[in-house]
């Protein structure tokens, strides 16, 4: 436990391993058509997105439990 934990009293929940991973460009493959390699790029931005927003959530979740600080 830190000091600043130790402080406050309150020991926040790790981030989850998830949040915390880069997702990669799809990979552009020799000879492969065009619309293919731009479909894999799209998939792996919903991937990103929806990363993003499960990120999000957990910080909502944080924050609505033990508020903010300004």
């Amino acid at each position: 436990m830190t000091k600043g934990q130790t402080a406050a009293g309150i020991v926040l929940p790790p981030l989850p391993d998830d949040l915390r991973r880069q997702e990669a460009h799809a990979p552009v493959v020799e000879g492969e058509p065009v619309i293919a390699i731009l479909a894999h790029e799209r998939q792996a931005l919903e991937r990103a997105n929806a990363r993003q927003g499960r990120t999000i959530q957990f910080y909502d979740d944080l924050t609505s439990r033990y508020g903010t600080r300004r």
